[in-house]
């Protein structure tokens, strides 16, 4: 590939992204930024930047076309709540209103509609992520026990189930009983929430759901969800080996390892995210 865009949202993963394209020997690599969201790093890594509001986001599509890209990749946090807040222009707002349903999955992939349509396909948001996307076994010093093992089992079944209704990508649970169960609120306000109700020695499990479409909310964890499980006082992260994003991860599996807080990859029978388009 040899002219790629990413549409970046808030955090590290759109830089990360950048640098693993440009690693892999994408030619032109340039960044749709979104004003508030898209940090000053992420701009500086990318050849070129283009700003725009999410106001905007139906001009930022068109132009994308105009400009010839092979590809898109989504990457990076994008506040839920501002889905319904944002003042979106007309055209937008139609899309919006055509979907029964409004989830990750609807939202983004009337975008991935919207961006095929001016000739950019939305390429897997795991591309070019090759050092951050773990795979089967312990990342930290520990283990699970085998009350987190149990917990961690139970936890799989109840996010394959849910997975179905397109509800959220993350579960906790303790002894045995499910604390929390990820809506819109997004992984962390869910692991808050958790740890309210059942305090220390909860695990938390993410994952993909089954047919999950790699081309955009791909599970992703960093540093800030690792400090809230330790506040929620959650000993345990389980994830779908080869379907996550783990964001900054030495400083990840630092920092797990110094609160005690077992990082487990889990080989879930589903097919690994792609790394190349």
């Amino acid at each position: 590939m040899e002219k790629l865009i990413v549409v970046s949202g808030r955090g590290s993963y759109p830089r990360l992204l950048i640098e693993g394209a440009k690693r892999a020997g994408v030619g032109q690599v340039d960044c749709l930024a979104v004003k508030g969201s898209t940090d000053r790093a992420t701009a500086q890594a990318a050849d070129h930047v283009r700003w725009m509001t999410l106001r905007q986001v139906a001009e930022g599509i068109r132009w994308c076309g105009e400009q010839g890209y092979e590809g898109a990749c989504l990457a990076g946090q994008v506040n839920p709540l501002s889905l319904f807040r944002a003042a979106f222009d007309r055209e937008a707002r139609a899309w919006l209103a055509e979907l029964k349903v409004k989830n990750a999955h609807s939202i983004f992939g009337k975008l991935a509609e919207k961006f095929a349509a001016v000739g950019v396909p939305i390429l897997p948001a795991s591309c070019y992520m090759d050092d951050a996307i773990p795979g089967v076994g312990e990342l930290t010093t520990r283990g699970l026990t085998p009350e987190e093992q149990s917990d961690a089992v139970h936890a799989e079944h109840v996010v394959r189930d849910i997975g179905h209704h397109d509800v959220g990508q993350t579960v906790m649970v303790k002894s045995g009983m499910v604390l929390a169960v990820e809506a819109f609120e997004g992984t962390n306000a869910a692991i808050k929430r958790g740890g309210r109700l059942g305090g220390a020695g909860a695990v938390v499990y993410k994952a993909a759901r089954v047919g999950h479409d790699m081309r955009f909310d791909i599970p992703v964890v960093g540093l800030k969800t690792l400090k809230v499980m330790k506040r929620a006082g959650a000993t345990a992260l389980v994830f779908q080996a080869g379907r996550l994003v783990l964001l900054d991860k030495a400083a990840v599996i630092d920092y797990a390892n110094a609160h005690g807080i077992a990082l487990v990859g889990v080989d879930s029978g589903l097919p690994a995210a792609p790394l190349r388009p």
